[in-house]
């Protein structure tokens, strides 16, 4: 599940920031078909064009900080 367009933007990140630094990149397939300032208009313009599940939207950064997941929970007592 979005394994391919992932890889993709992994496997192109370098060439893809001279273009698209601090842009969000809509990458389906093997190909970046869009590139928005923020994540609602990557999310809204996309959703008309493509069936949710087959395109990944990612911010298009430096490094491994903009998908690199990061979690904590917090216990109530």
């Amino acid at each position: 599940m979005l394994e391919n367009e992932f890889n993709y933007y992994l496997d192109h990140q370098a060439e893809l920031l001279p273009k698209y630094n601090g842009k969000y990149v809509v990458v389906v397939g093997n190909q970046v078909v869009g590139a928005y300032d923020d994540a609602m208009h990557a999310v809204h313009y996309s959703r008309r064009k493509y069936q949710p599940g087959t395109f990944l939207i990612q911010l298009c950064t430096p490094g491994n900080s903009a998908y690199t997941v990061r979690a904590c929970s917090r216990m109530i007592v």
